[in-house]
């Protein structure tokens, strides 16, 4: 597999904003055990709505950067223009950041629930977006 220019570049963005993905596992840990194992931010203290909310904001941010670097190889192979593969190379990452701030943001304010719309808007028009351009591509199977 030949990764595009665009697509290393987004790949290596995202590996490099991993760590902060591992580091609110290790945070998230230490809530949940109350700092017996993890890092326990100060005294912070949630209620149980508050530990789900942040659960959620984790694990999307997870599967949505893995669903992120899994997009970028197949937009390589959309028939979509340079802009259009741009918004939907784009769209994923920016959702995997957008969607776990709401979710975070939310555990203390409720208008942090427009983050997570917002990101859903940005995932759909990704996904959308590479459907499409994959299959306006099937021409060239087996050629």
């Amino acid at each position: 597999m030949q990764l595009s220019r665009e697509s290393k570049i987004v790949c290596g963005l995202m590996l490099l904003l991993v760590p902060t993905i591992m580091y609110g596992g290790l945070t998230l840990l230490g809530i949940l055990t109350d700092g017996s194992a993890g890092t326990k931010p100060g005294n912070l203290s949630l209620d149980e709505t508050q530990k789900s909310l942040w659960r959620a904001g984790h694990a999307h941010a997870g599967v949505w950067v893995i669903l992120a670097f899994i997009l970028q190889p197949l937009v390589d192979q959309t028939a979509l223009s340079k802009a259009l593969q741009w918004v939907a190379r784009s769209g994923a990452p920016i959702a995997s950041i957008l969607v776990p701030a709401g979710f975070f943001g939310l555990a203390f304010m409720p208008a942090f629930k427009s983050l997570i719309y917002l990101g859903i808007v940005f995932l759909a028009a990704s996904m959308l977006l590479t459907g499409v351009g994959l299959l306006r591509n099937t021409s060239t199977i087996g050629k």
